[in-house]
């Protein structure tokens, strides 16, 4: 039996494929992922969302979304059929605006309006998560992470500049 592969989204980002042995993988803060799928058909797709803090942020979230429900469509999804499961939006910091409860705002009222069901959501709270979601059947799984996991690794800085003021542009 051939392993199933991972496809990580990343922040911004659409994945959608039909059939099995493809999974993704995201983790998420403030961010919200949508699972979409369509179970008969056999394929879904995840997005990863966070909307921007400024005017015409909702147009960015529209994108992302319609972006997951064409390449659905496209790769032979039947509207009437698909369905939602949300997750993230956490409070990552406290003492700013709640950006994850914005996000998670907006992915609910966006599913209610284009008619598509959302079957379960994992959103809120102050933890980060990390999702699997398995496209062809609709599986999801889901775990709390501490934030070293969350974050990025940390990078290495870079060499010091040389001697004498000279920059090396690239």
């Amino acid at each position: 039996m051939t392993p199933a592969r991972s496809v990580y989204v990343p922040q911004g980002k659409v994945e959608v494929c039909a059939g099995g042995g493809t999974y993704f993988t995201t983790v998420l803060g403030s961010c919200v992922a949508a699972c979409a799928w369509d179970e008969q058909g056999g394929m879904g797709g995840m997005n990863h969302l966070l909307l921007p803090p400024r005017e015409g942020a909702d147009s960015y979230g529209v994108h992302l979304m319609e972006l997951l429900i064409n390449a659905l469509l496209r790769k032979g999804a039947v509207k009437g059929r698909l369905r939602v499961k949300l997750f993230g939006g956490a409070r990552m910091i406290d003492g700013l605006s709640d950006v994850g409860s914005a996000n998670a705002a907006f992915a609910r009222a966006f599913f209610e309006h284009e008619g598509i069901p959302v079957i379960s959501e994992s959103l809120g709270g102050t933890k980060a998560r990390r999702v699997q979601f398995w496209p062809a059947s609709g599986r999801a799984r889901q775990r709390f992470v501490n934030r070293a996991e969350a974050e990025p690794a940390v990078r290495t800085p870079p060499p010091p500049l040389p001697a004498g003021g000279e920059i090396e542009l690239f």
